[in-house]
């Protein structure tokens, strides 16, 4: 039950930072404006994401414009895209391969062995889905710091970070980590094939047959005995 429990909790905490790279992408706040010294107005906000920037302002009104050109975009931006839209596809992936291998489903029937090699690959997808946020975010987050302190930058363009950067990051480590735990419930095989651990309750093959006990006959010497003509 314990080992149920565990993949339960990993797999919800996956399936939840899936879901939050699925935002991150969607999201514009990558890049937000930075305010130096005043020199930027106060009442108009800045974001830059993969697909597109945006321009907020302090009454309420936002103008969102896509990018144009894919081509003439930043490498940084390039990479961010090509390796968000793969991890979004990984982390279906991953949910799909996890949801085979774990104990309280009934795919790949009483094949305990299968059943942990499918979980046990579910993870290490979930860990790949996590790497494949963190790079983009941290590429993105060491371009803009390198941009902020870079003097030959003018004080317009520098940017800072944005909220999708520290949900990305968020995302990775429960990937990451949901990935880990995931793959750890996988029962251990001894030598002789036995599982030490996890997997026993849903397989009754080599449980012992239990034989009743056949019923014992009727004494009936307690009774007074009368004989009948």
């Amino acid at each position: 039950m314990v080992n149920t429990g565990m993949q339960l909790i990993s797999f919800t905490c996956a399936v939840t930072g899936w879901i939050m790279a699925i935002a991150v992408t969607a999201l514009p706040q990558w890049k937000v404006s930075a305010f130096i010294d005043g020199a930027i107005l106060t009442w108009e906000i800045r974001w830059e994401g993969i697909w597109m920037n945006c321009v907020y302002q302090t009454t309420g009104h936002m103008q969102c414009k896509t990018y144009d050109s894919m081509l003439a975009l930043p490498p940084d931006i390039q990479a961010a895209r090509a390796l968000m839209c793969l991890a979004i596809f990984m982390g279906w992936l991953s949910c799909t391969v996890s949801c085979c291998g774990m104990k309280c489903t009934t795919c790949a029937g009483d094949d305990r062995r299968a059943k942990a090699g499918i979980a046990l690959f579910g993870g290490i997808l979930f860990i790949l889905t996590g790497l494949c946020v963190l790079i983009p975010v941290s590429w993105t987050a060491n371009t803009i710091i390198q941009d902020f302190y870079n003097p030959k930058v003018p004080t317009m363009h520098k940017r800072e970070l944005g909220q999708a950067i520290y949900l990305g990051w968020a995302s990775a480590v429960i990937l990451m980590l949901s990935g880990a735990v995931l793959s750890s419930t996988c029962p251990l095989m001894e030598r002789n094939g036995r599982y030490r651990r996890g997997y026993i309750g849903r397989s009754f093959a080599n449980s012992p047959v239990l034989v009743p006990d056949p019923p014992k006959p009727i004494t009936t010497s307690s009774l007074p005995m009368k004989e009948y003509v």
